[in-house]
């Protein structure tokens, strides 16, 4: 389609402002209108933001009534200790989907809505699929993973309301040198500590291609859930020695003391993060490359990597004195 105007909730974090900034570029898109509790991370140089608190109501829905759009990104799912504490984090989840989607319910010119979920509402139950595909009923063991079950079970909600398909993208954990991410600040600590019992591995996903996965959902407007993740996975031991950092092992009561210490040095140790170190979590993405037609650019590993690589500081002379 032609003349689309999409809604981006969440445009104030950086996976927001970067999906803003790609949406500006597609020549199919007549406006961009975001809003989210802080302002975006990045220059959005045509695209509208309304700075808007999860539970301003009206608000949003006066926005979604003067906006009329025909495409939905709802990125508001706010993961603990990234950008909020974990009572805030839920907080704004809960109450930010409630607000926008019950101002879609009825939203006159909307065909699609594409919202950000993650694999931790698989769960790591004793027994559960280590590589979970989309097949997989939703059965989650943390704060977070149940936070995001309940904005799915919202979405299906108002995709029957709505009559509208709803894409649920799985998304693997979120790292990089500028992302807002619990996982991302932990690799970087000096000394990160790992189960010494075992050596679980994970995959991770680059913000680009969760970009592009966003783009890719609006314009498949595919209805049901589909994993991203970047091919491959690593172990904590891999990530840590990647990095550079030196592992400590952890086991039993030691958790409660390593969390303590993470917590103080500004590397909080949620629920969700424990379970990726100790359980693992990856998917199967096969339905990436079928329902989206898209490939992920970047690897596990170089997920890793990239949040590795600082920029170096070059110093320039001082001028001569005149």
């Amino acid at each position: 389609m032609t003349g689309a105007r999409v809604l981006i909730s969440g445009m104030g974090g950086e996976l927001g402002s970067y999906v803003g900034q790609l949406l500006e570029t597609l020549p199919w898109v007549a406006d961009v209108v975001g809003l989210d509790v802080d302002p975006p991370r990045l220059r959005l140089r045509r695209a509208h933001f309304h700075r808007i608190t999860p539970g301003e109501r009206l608000r949003t829905r006066a926005l979604v009534r003067e906006v009329d759009p025909h495409m939905v990104v709802h990125l508001g799912v706010y993961e603990p200790d990234a950008r909020f504490g974990p009572a805030q984090a839920a907080k704004y989840t809960e109450v930010g989907t409630a607000d926008l989607f019950g101002a879609l319910a009825d939203a006159a010119s909307l065909r699609v809505v594409v919202m950000r979920s993650g694999l931790e509402v698989y769960g790591r139950r004793r027994g559960a699929p280590s590589a979970p595909d989309e097949t997989i009923a939703p059965d989650p063991t943390t704060a977070f993973g149940r936070s995001l079950a309940a904005v799915e079970s919202a979405a299906r909600s108002l995709s029957r309301v709505a009559d509208v398909p709803v894409t649920m993208l799985r998304f693997a954990p979120l790292v990089g040198p500028h992302f807002s991410s619990p996982l991302g600040r932990y690799l970087r600590l000096p000394v990160v500590p790992m189960s010494a019992v075992s050596d679980a591995s994970f995959s991770l996903l680059h913000r680009d291609d969760a970009a592009r996965a966003v783009v890719a959902a609006l314009e498949a407007t595919h209805h049901g859930a589909v994993n991203i993740a970047g091919a491959g996975v690593v172990s904590a031991f891999k990530a840590i020695r990647i990095g550079g950092r030196w592992p400590l092992p952890v086991f039993g009561p030691g958790w409660l003391v390593a969390r303590t210490i993470t917590a103080l040095a500004g590397a909080p140790l949620p629920d969700h993060l424990h379970e990726l170190l100790t359980r693992g979590r990856a998917a199967d993405t096969h339905a990436l490359r079928a329902v989206l037609r898209m490939q992920p650019r970047y690897s596990t590993e170089d997920v890793v990597k990239d949040l590795f690589e600082w920029a170096t500081v070059t110093h320039l002379p001082g001028r001569a004195a005149a």
